[in-house]
């Protein structure tokens, strides 16, 4: 049929454009040569598919952080020779129904209701092959048009959860801004030239509001110290919290969410939805929260940093403090690396 010696020609551009097989490169590597070979096969798909190129950039980059993030060990994730991460459920893969569980015939597939597709025109429709992975999820995301708003109702019908269509539109967003997967980068939440200190105090109770603990690390500094992203990230909050009084949530590249709590303000440049880079000024040092909006005082000025990570199904709180002191380490090298020049 014409459409599979598209799929083989394409095939052979899209390995003449890359300097390593498919076969050999490492899912999770994130080299910047890994990056671009990624970007290079999402191109392809879009070329054949219409779907662009962001959108399979950004589940594939989702798939990856909450496997990370969840210790999925299931038959359909991908192997270490895989060049993506995506995995798509055996069962829906090949029809729920289907006796076979390792069936690769595309028309038996099709017939017992699976998605799985041929990506390259081999005669197969294989769960380990990256181009049948990512053509099949083109195709899926692609039923019911192109544009985000039909996108985005074929993400919720994937993975029937806010949360994950939410956080893959957010890449998406990231990845048109930059116009690359290779985003890399970070910076301490304050500017190392301003009088601060911190201690790991993730996990230690708090009693406001009931029984708790404390899900981050407070960094104490002087009212108005500048309040900065630490990673390539959306803004998903901004506004008040009684627990957290003005904050900012940022989600980051790697899915991982970012908590800024205790503001005294915010900066007017941003809003919710907006991009921010490492390093961008959001806020300001204060003392808000635990009370009704404007509450402030109850506590010396500081802010409280948090970080969450997304397992696909909900969100849980991890310990901030080593991730401070590594950007902290490297932010100070590149100083003293900078005065040397």
């Amino acid at each position: 049929m014409w459409y599979k010696r598209l799929l083989a020609f394409s095939l052979i551009v899209f390995l003449c454009a890359v300097s390593l097989p498919v076969s050999v490169a490492r899912a999770d590597t994130d080299s910047e040569q890994v990056s671009r070979e990624r970007k290079v096969l999402f191109e392809h798909m879009q070329a054949i598919t219409g779907v662009p190129w962001q959108y399979l950039a950004a589940v594939d980059q989702y798939e990856r952080s909450v496997r990370k993030s969840s210790k999925k060990t299931e038959d359909s994730s991908p192997s270490q020779t895989r060049l993506t991460g995506i995995s798509v459920p055996s069962a829906m893969w090949r029809g729920v129904l289907n006796p076979l569980d390792t069936d690769v015939n595309p028309r038996s597939i099709a017939f017992f209701g699976g998605i799985g597709k041929d990506g390259d025109g081999d005669g197969k429709a294989d769960l380990r092959n990256d181009l049948d992975v990512v053509y099949t999820i083109a195709c899926y995301l692609g039923q019911f048009g192109f544009t985000d708003n039909d996108l985005r109702i074929s993400l919720w019908q994937y993975y029937t959860y806010d949360r994950s269509v939410e956080t893959i539109s957010g890449l998406v967003k990231l990845y048109r801004h930059h116009n690359t997967l290779h985003l890399v980068g970070s910076a301490f939440p304050v500017p190392l030239h301003y009088s601060y200190s911190y201690k790991n105090t993730w996990g230690d109770p708090r009693g406001w509001g009931g029984r708790r603990i404390h899900e981050g690390t407070d960094i104490f500094a002087g009212y108005g110290t500048p309040v900065r992203a630490t990673r390539h990230g959306v803004i998903e909050s901004m506004g008040w919290n009684p627990y957290g009084g003005w904050r900012i949530g940022i989600r980051d590249v790697d899915t991982i969410y970012h908590y800024y709590a205790h503001l005294n303000g915010f900066n007017k440049k941003f809003k919710v939805g907006d991009i921010v880079a490492p390093g961008d000024v959001i806020g300001y040092v204060g003392s808000s929260g635990y009370g009704k909006p404007g509450t402030s005082g109850k506590f010396p000025p500081h802010l409280h940093y948090g970080i969450y990570k997304d397992r696909g199904n909900g969100e849980y709180s991890f310990d901030p403090y080593p991730s401070l002191k590594r950007w902290e380490n490297e932010e100070r090298k590149n100083q003293s690396k900078k005065k040397k020049r």
